[in-house]
């Protein structure tokens, strides 16, 4: 009687010839992969040395709580794993890109051990003359069907569901239309053929794969053990009945074998040529990542100043350009793009890789961007700020952040766009009223162009003197910025804040005309000779001061002073003034009454996205009696001002809306009273657009302090009311 051997022979009918055949093209594929992937390697090295400081031990990085801890590489290999940022605001892509992104890895360990059974163990039991051995048998053989047979529906559901979705998708994410000027002439078929090419070519390779399976086991008359291939029994089963007998499964199985392996190496020797290289890069991408770097910018380490060529660059950037995916994510959040400024930072980190590419001779990358002419990102020469990428391009940058918190893959925009602003600035290519504000502030200190002995005027109306910080010890160190100090629309809530913390019995001051700008904008204009001297001039102040810790009402001062300042010593916690708001009343219960009202609530982008403050804020409105209604875009996904990086120096007048006005519009639809705000800018701003945007008389801006004030004074009035009686 036969012993039954449970397992199933790796060629099966191939000539000699076609031996040769088969592990000359797979030599030749993996040449082809090789050769690709050492050309992205020499331009990752052509760049800056990759900083790997958060993989030692004895790195630390300073939270947002002002401490030290190990920064958690675990973290980003577990984003890796469960693609959680994939799957951020978008759960079902992420789901589907899960079961690709497992099923794929699954199908690649599978051909991995059959090649280590056959190709290795085979071959050295047989190179050495010894029976031979395979472990590709019996129960391992049929756990290992039943496993990657999983791994192959999971793959193949996950990757019809995303080709699904882009065929019916008319979401902004996955147009192509550039955002950047000029357009004429620019065409993304090639992108678009090759997003095309590695999903169908990817499916046609697993749906060859699972046929082979099922014509196998009708040409081998169904042996029971290969029911725990359950996929392909199942399908040859119907195959079997819809009448394609063992013979003629066996004259198609070769055929389809031949055509699934001549697809399986093509896509290996593609890979490093196209699209599919972030199969490789995304992972490394997410692992090498700093999430401090937008909060905390890099200074200039560069014997000039700002990216001119592509050994500027560090490793870690160009090899993020290689990592994204095109999926659009950033284009669709981008307040810039959306206002209809010349700027998407998906068309950036695009047209940036293809000069990459081209400065490091990569020219044979099959989804270039079609020209009629050499120019852009294709330009030989040039400037790479400026010409590659147009100064409108990056002006047009808020800084908001909402692209890096976003991207699936880890790519941080706003380094490389403030690193690339520093070329421009540099050579003086700039709006003439950032030039203003910038000179304004190397003179005065501040970029409304006043002395700084007029810096305290706004508490001339107090019915109470300020405490001088450089005189008398304070616990709290209250850092205005220049919006709070001079911008007279805001000399009231000023007033008003000084006011309810003195009746609360807080200890502040400030330093009058000590102060200086923080330089948050100033740094992210990309003029870091004038952040630097900032810093130093308010260093100096603080040292000149006596005081326990700062707070601040302008989330662009508190984000640089807490994440930025520590580098050049500050060593005194920093906080926001909801924070100290918010403590106030808490330990004084009752301190509020019920306003009642319907309002909403924006999150600045320096506040929220930049350092996690959400829910002081919403806490005060709640302690306020009023009742919020939540803007469908908050939190992390709050839409910017419009103010950040500068912009409010520059003339908006292009735009199409502006930022503030796509905001109000969002808040009239809710049916709201008043829009909190937590920002002097965004005070400015949205107050603006509630005039341009029509809703002057139903919508009311207010700051989150005004809330406050108001419920006080209410209980205060409901306690004298009560004395009287």
């Amino acid at each position: 009687m036969l012993t039954v051997i449970e397992t199933r022979q790796i060629f099966a009918g191939e000539t000699r010839l076609e031996r040769v055949v088969f592990y000359l093209a797979s030599f030749v594929a993996i040449l082809i992969f090789f050769v690709g992937l050492a050309f992205r390697l020499r331009k990752y090295f052509a760049g800056r040395p990759l900083d790997l400081s958060r993989f030692r031990r004895k790195h630390l990085d300073r939270d947002l709580l002002g401490v030290t801890r190990p920064v958690p590489v675990s973290r980003s290999i577990h984003e890796i794993a469960s693609n959680g940022t994939v799957s951020k605001r978008n759960r079902g892509v992420g789901l589907a890109h899960l079961a690709l992104f497992w099923g794929f890895l699954g199908l690649l360990a599978a051909t991995t051990i059959l090649s280590l059974d056959y190709d290795v163990v085979g071959n050295l039991t047989r190179i050495f003359g010894h029976h031979e051995l395979s472990f590709f048998t019996g129960h391992f053989y049929l756990a290992y069907n039943a496993i990657f047979d999983l791994a192959g529906l999971a793959a193949l559901v996950g990757l019809v569901g995303l080709i699904v979705r882009r065929a019916r998708s008319t979401s902004i994410a996955l147009d192509y239309k550039r955002a950047q000027i000029p357009e004429d002439g620019y065409s993304r078929a090639r992108m678009a053929a090759g997003d095309l090419l590695f999903a169908y070519g990817l499916l046609a390779i697993l749906v060859t794969g699972i046929l082979i399976q099922a014509l196998r086991i009708d040409a081998s008359r169904f042996p029971p053990y290969e029911r725990w291939t359950w996929m392909g029994y199942a399908i040859a089963s119907v195959m079997h009945g819809i009448g394609i007998s063992s013979t003629s499964a066996a004259a198609i199985h070769l055929w389809i074998w031949w055509i699934h392996i001549a697809m399986a190496l093509a896509f290996v020797a593609y890979v490093p040529w196209s699209k599919a290289i972030h199969i490789m890069t995304a992972p490394a991408n997410l692992l090498v990542r700093d999430s401090s770097a937008t909060r905390r910018l890099p200074a200039n380490n560069l014997d000039h100043p700002g990216y001119r060529s592509l050994d500027d660059f560090t490793s870690k950037e160009l090899l993020s350009l290689d990592a994204c995916t095109k999926c659009g994510r950033c284009h669709s959040v981008c307040p810039a793009r959306t206002g209809g400024a010349p700027l998407s930072p998906r068309d950036l980190i695009l047209d940036l890789r293809q000069w990459a590419d081209r400065s490091a001779g990569l020219s044979m990358v099959l989804d270039w961007e079609q020209r009629p002419t050499a120019s852009g990102p294709l330009l030989a020469g040039g400037r790479l700020a400026g010409d590659v990428i147009l100064p409108a391009t990056l002006w047009s940058c808020t800084t908001c952040m909402a692209c890096v918190e976003i991207c699936p893959v880890g790519i941080e925009h706003v380094p490389t766009i403030v690193s690339l602003r520093r070329s421009l600035v540099d050579e003086g290519t700039m709006d003439p009223t950032l030039q203003s504000a910038l000179e304004n502030l190397a003179t005065q200190g501040n970029s409304f162009g006043k002395s700084a002995r007029m810096r305290a005027r706004w508490a001339k109306g107090l019915d109470f003197d300020l405490v001088d910080a450089r005189k008398q010890h304070v616990e709290y160190l209250w850092f205005l910025g220049d919006f709070a100090s001079f911008d007279e629309r805001l000399g009231e809530i000023s007033r008003t804040l000084a006011t309810v913390l003195r009746d609360a019995g807080v200890s502040f001051g400030i330093l009058f005309e000590d102060e200086r700008n923080a330089g948050n904008d100033v740094r992210r204009v990309g003029e870091e000779g004038l952040f630097e001297m900032l810093v130093e001039q308010n260093l100096a102040a603080f040292a000149g001061a006596d005081f326990d810790k700062i707070f601040t009402t302008d989330p662009h001062s508190f984000n640089t002073l807490r994440n930025e300042y520590p580098v050049y010593g500050l060593d005194k916690p920093v906080l926001h003034y909801s924070e100290v708001l918010l403590e106030i009343m808490e330990t004084n219960e009752g301190a509020l009454a019920n306003l009642g009202g319907r309002v909403t609530y924006h999150d600045p982008c320096y506040l929220g996205r930049y350092n996690r403050i959400f829910e002081q804020p919403r806490r005060l409105v709640e302690l306020a009696g009023c009742e919020l209604v939540e803007m469908p875009r908050n939190r992390t996904n709050s839409f910017c001002c419009g103010a950040g990086g500068g912009r409010i120096w520059m003339d908006d007048s292009v735009l199409t809306e502006r930022p503030s006005e796509n905001r109000m519009r969002e808040a009239a639809e809710l049916g709201v009273e008043q829009f909190v705000v937590a920002c002097p800018k965004d005070y400015v701003m949205f107050s603006d657009a509630v005039k341009t945007t029509g809703n002057e008389g139903r919508i009311k801006v207010v700051d989150i302090v005004e809330l406050v004030a108001e419920a006080t004074r209410l209980v205060g009035a409901g306690s004298a009311g009560g004395e009287q009686g």
